[in-house]
């Protein structure tokens, strides 16, 4: 085989590859374009359209094979198709006949069918006609409706109107002239609503401010009933447990309807209020009058801050807390019902502003006021307006903050005010007992203040153990425990009774106590009227319980803490004191009045020369004295200090008495006078014994009567008139009869001792011998006293 034809084979052997794989894409339906770009890129196209020649002539080989097949067949269907032709050109001539037929017939209806689509058209015409005319009907109603509302000021139903308007006939109005008044018009009326609706508010801002004065008082005096309604309720309280203390009441527990009522409601008229914040949230401009309802007040609320410098601030402060009172009650009720007109945020910030501008007056005026009951009568509006205040809501703990700042000061003032009311009491008073002449005037100085626990009324007159300053200062005293609990009545002090009770002491330390010393030490008085001043300070004492429970009572302190131990008052021992230093200071007084009757005692006749009969002048004018001490203490003060002043009067008798013996104003003196010294201690001991009895201070069990303190000169007297006087040194004697007496002071006084002189028939009398033996004693004594010296 030559190379062209292994080259030709080759060729052939790839068509017909190529035309399979054709045949094989044609029959699966698959796309050519991948053996169609292969053959181009290849540079074979020849051999690829060679193929498909093949295919084509393979294809028409294949269709004239079916055609011969069913030729048969075909002619059958072709003489069909001419049949159904004849018969088609039969019904094509029919159905022309029958369409002449039916033009000829529906030429007439066609003229009646353009007439009824005239009347279609007129109607149609005629019915939008109508329905313009409905429109702007109903328009011009709605405008005919708003135009009186606005008349009659019915500003919400007119602006319903327009809304109406606006949402449902606006766009729909078909006459283009109405549209544009209409469009025109409803901004000229939105405008003028505003504007009315503003006016109504600013006049009711004027109003509002007006009334808002007369809205707080009312409140502040309801808060004022309320306090006085607790006061009561409180007080009948503190009668029920003291009844149950003492024995069960049947009335402690009765109901008083008197006390039940319904507390009075603040009318105010806030309708513009509400209308024009309505009216404006309606118009869109809820937010714009928002803020000028709120500037507006804060406005308001800036000059009701503005007190007058003219007129003084205890004249005008109720005004100003009742104005501030009744603003925010008012915008408390603008806030729970003006849907929204105010937030909470903005009443705190103006209250917050308001207290603070309240607080800095109220500390400018008290730092200002020099008078207690100035400061009172404010503080008790303050807490007034603070009782109001906190019942809708508000903070008032600043407030109550300045009272507590000047609580200090309000009591300074208040005991200035009370020392120059006790030095008044204290200068009027004569310093004698009272006499009672009624019942009444028994309940008000006696019963009222508990200063005695008879238990019976007495009979009149009567007379009282006290002077008349005494009640005097129990009433005043009581005046400043009510007055220092009404001013510390107030929610921020928790301790009253404490505070109460720490300046009561004050009180009675500083001013009282301070006022009874200058009494005892600064003034010159007899010994009645110091006898009369401690038993008044005997009696004050023992009020401090007294006014330790009145105060109790005032802050509702059970009875049953005041047992307690530590519980009394520091001023009970402070005028302890003070009674004991007029005690002292009485005793000083009554032993320098009993000095002057002593100077007598040097006068006497020292070397007498016969034994008086009777008691010595000076010895009458003190026994008197001492009576008339007696009388007197013994209707004033207490046992123990009537005891302690009697006492310590014998006992200076008894050492005044010494004393002369001792100084140099007796040289010498003999047993006459002794025996007359005698005489006189004999009357005094019998006084003594007799008052000691008599004054009921033997039931007191004493130890130590009022002749045991004479027993210093009763045993230097026995012993001048003994007549072993040597048995002085015997120890066992000394201490049995002679305990009192100084071995130095005997020894000076024995020394001025001499017996009586002898006369010129001594020797022949009957006590020569007696004289003699008692002479030759003393001597011994002497010396022995010397010796042991």
């Amino acid at each position: 085989m030559t190379a062209l034809t292994k080259k030709r084979g080759a060729a052939e052997s790839g068509d017909a590859g190529i035309g399979l794989g054709l045949a094989a894409f044609i029959a699966n339906g698959e796309d050519l374009g991948p053996i169609v770009r292969h053959a181009f890129e290849s540079g074979k196209p020849e051999a690829l359209l060679q193929s498909l020649r093949n295919l084509v002539k393979k294809e028409e080989v294949e269709i004239e094979d079916l055609c011969r097949v069913h030729y048969e067949e075909f002619i059958l269907a072709v003489d069909e198709l001419r049949a159904v032709l004849v018969d088609a050109d039969e019904l094509k001539g029919t159905l022309s006949g029958e369409n002449l037929r039916l033009q000829e017939v529906a030429s007439s209806l066609l003229l009646k069918l353009d007439e009824l689509l005239e009347l279609y058209s007129v109607n149609k015409n005629v019915g939008d006609a109508l329905a313009t005319l409905k429109i702007c009907v109903q328009v011009t109603g709605l405008c005919h409706i708003c135009n009186k509302d606005i008349a009659e000021a019915k500003f919400h139903a007119a602006l319903k109107s327009l809304e109406l308007i606006e949402k449902d006939f606006l766009q729909n109005i078909p006459l283009k002239l109405l549209k544009k008044v209409v469009q025109k018009q409803i901004p000229v009326i939105k405008l003028y609503i505003e504007k009315k609706v503003c006016n109504e508010f600013n006049e009711w801002l004027v109003y509002i401010r007006r009334t808002a004065k007369e809205i707080g008082k009312v409140l502040i005096s309801q808060a004022s009933l309320d306090r006085q309604k607790n006061d009561r309720i409180r007080s009948q309280q503190r009668e029920a447990e003291e009844c149950s203390r003492i024995g069960f009441d049947e009335h402690a527990y009765a109901l008083d309807v008197e006390y039940i009522g319904e507390e009075e409601t603040v009318e105010f008229d806030l309708t513009p209020v509400y209308r024009a914040h309505y009216i404006h949230m309606c118009l869109g401009l809820g937010e714009k009058f928002r803020e000028y309802y709120y500037n507006n007040r804060v406005m308001q609320l800036n000059l009701d801050m503005q007190i007058s410098l003219t007129q003084p601030f205890l004249e005008s402060h109720q005004h100003f807390l009742a104005q501030v009172a009744g603003f925010f009650v008012i915008e408390d009720r603008i806030l729970r019902t003006a849907d929204g007109l105010l937030c909470e945020s903005q009443v705190e910030t103006m209250w917050e502003t308001a207290i603070s501008k309240v607080a800095s007056i109220l500390e400018d005026n008290f730092s200002r006021m020099d008078a207690a009951n100035h400061l009172l009568l404010v503080k008790d509006y303050v807490t007034l307006l603070g009782a109001t205040m906190k019942k809708y809501g508000y903070q008032t703990t600043s407030l109550f903050e300045i009272l507590d700042k000047n609580r200090d000061k309000y009591h300074e003032l208040l005991l200035s005010d009370c020392r120059k009311k006790i030095d008044g009491i204290f200068a009027k008073d004569s310093y004698e007992q009272m006499v009672i002449k009624t019942e009444n005037e028994y309940s008000m100085n006696v019963s009222a203040f508990q200063l005695e626990h008879i238990g019976i009324v007495p009979d009149f007159p009567y007379v009282t153990p006290f002077s008349s300053s005494v009640p005097d200062a129990c009433r005043l005293v009581r005046s400043f425990i009510e007055d220092s609990v009404n001013y510390l009545s107030y929610e921020a002090i928790m301790d009253v009774y404490d505070v109460v009770k720490r300046y009561l002491d004050k009180l009675l330390i500083e001013v009282l106590n301070d006022d009874l010393l200058n009494l005892i030490h600064g003034s010159c008085l007899d010994v009645a009227q110091a006898v009369q001043i401690a038993g008044n300070i005997a009696i004050l004492e023992q009020s401090c319980d007294m006014f330790l429970w009145h105060a109790a009572q005032l802050c509702g302190v059970p009875r049953q803490l005041l047992d307690k131990p530590h519980s009394g008052l520091t001023a009970r021992a402070v005028l302890k004191a003070s009674q004991n230093a007029a005690y002292n200071g009485l005793i000083t007084l009554a032993n320098s009045k009993i000095d002057e009757f002593m100077l007598l005692l040097t006068s006497i006749n020292w070397t007498a020369e016969e034994t008086p009969e009777h008691a010595n002048d000076y010895m009458n004018e003190v026994l008197i004295y001492l009576h008339t001490l007696v009388s007197i203490a013994q209707n004033v003060l207490p046992r123990e200090a009537l005891y302690k002043i009697v006492c310590g009067a014998f006992s200076h008798i008894s050492d005044s008495i010494m004393t002369v013996f001792l100084s140099d104003r007796v040289k010498r003196f003999n047993a006459n006078a002794v025996a007359g010294i005698d005489i006189d201690l004999q009357k005094l001991e019998e006084f003594a014994d007799d008052k000691f009895h008599s004054t009921g201070l033997s039931e007191l069990r004493k130890e130590t009567s009022f002749k045991d303190y004479l027993v210093e000169i009763r045993q230097l007297t026995n012993l001048l008139l003994s007549n072993q006087p040597e048995n002085f040194m015997n120890p066992v004697i000394r201490e049995k009869n002679f305990a009192s007496l100084d071995h130095k002071k005997v020894s000076i006084i024995c020394d001025k001792f001499r017996d009586a002189p002898e006369s010129l028939f001594g020797s022949l009398s009957s006590r020569s011998t007696g004289q003699s033996a008692r002479k030759k004693s003393l001597d011994v004594l002497k010396r022995r006293l010397k010796d042991f010296s």
